[in-house]
């Protein structure tokens, strides 16, 4: 009998729905559910399969994994699996391409809007039922340079154009693309970060783009620019961006990744009013199970099958280090 354990950190009714829509496809499965990845240990050495997000995972989980053949990612981002110091270069990783274009891209635009009409300062004046006017920024006419230039990129170019923003992206393999007006090389990013109104960040957490985000290009961003971060928290020095956020240098950042994940209560971007805090929500929509799991069902039979070779979406974890 194949052992799977599934570990996510998420409300009752949606773990449980990964969980049950495998025991109902493939009634030969041990299938196991956990809500937090210090809660494996009953499970976790007999286990041949591991389905998770990368944010939602421990060392640990690996080094008592002995068993273990393939990781399903529920992410497009495989760092908190591959980077962990006791994954296995023999077991196989598969991960959900595909389906975070218009959530993480309509995510962007939330930000970017709310941070140009300075949002969180309504709603604290809201709460403390306070009238009070400002002028807002407007995003026609300004210029968005998006930072890793993938599948969420493509899907998020052609909103901006659509609110009449110039788009500049940086990426590691210049292309022509719809959506862009430039495609710079990503040893030109300080200049685009230079000549920018809003920063999208994208790019993937992997060791060459660890603390790609620090003091050196924060300093490079225009002065009063915003900076929103869709990506992992690891390519950003976080240090750095609150003292560019206290300087003054950026006006505001919209965050919704971090290195540390939940954000401590005591961090101070919680305290910050020029930082908008969401807790890693930009890819996480309604609809997500349902666009994962085929994905899902689909491996699941490859892999009973030994068919691994086929398998969608086979991460060469070799790329990662």
């Amino acid at each position: 009998m194949t052992n799977v354990l599934v570990t996510l950190t998420l409300p009752p009714p949606i773990r449980e729905r990964y969980a049950n829509h495998l025991r109902a496809s493939f009634p030969g499965l041990n299938v196991n559910l956990v809500d937090h990845h210090e809660k494996v240990d009953p499970y976790i050495g007999d286990a041949d399969v591991l389905i998770t997000f990368g944010p939602m995972m421990a060392d640990h989980v690996f080094a008592k994994g002995k068993n273990l053949k393939w990781v399903q990612a529920l992410g497009s981002g495989v760092d908190g699996i591959a980077d962990q110091a006791s994954f296995r270069k023999d077991v196989l990783l598969t991960n959900i391409r595909g389906i975070h274009g218009a959530p993480v891209a309509e995510a962007a635009i939330a930000s970017m809007l709310a941070l140009a009409r300075d949002l969180p300062r309504s709603v604290r004046n809201q709460d403390a039922h306070v009238w009070e006017r400002w002028p807002s920024r407007v995003l026609e006419g300004k210029t968005v340079a998006i930072v890793g230039v993938g599948l969420i990129a493509e899907a998020l170019a052609p909103f901006c154009k659509a609110f009449g923003m110039k788009v500049v992206g940086v990426t590691s393999a210049p292309r022509s693309l719809p959506g862009f007006d430039a495609l710079e090389p990503a040893d030109r990013l300080h200049d685009a970060l230079g000549r920018a109104d809003h920063v999208v960040l994208l790019a993937p957490h992997t060791p060459r783009n660890h603390r790609m985000i620090g003091a050196p290009a924060l300093a490079a961003m225009k002065r009063g620019a915003f900076f929103i971060n869709l990506a992992r928290g690891g390519v950003v020095d976080e240090a750095a961006l609150i003292e560019s956020l206290k300087s003054g240098q950026i006006a505001g950042a919209a965050l919704d990744v971090f290195d540390e994940e939940p954000l401590p209560a005591s961090h101070p971007f919680f305290t910050m009013k020029n930082v908008l805090v969401t807790a890693h929500l930009g890819g996480f929509f309604v609809e997500y199970p349902d666009r994962a799991l085929p994905t899902v069902e689909e491996n699941m039979r490859r892999f009973l099958a030994n068919d691994f070779a086929n398998m969608i979406n086979l991460v060469d974890t070799q790329d990662l280090r």
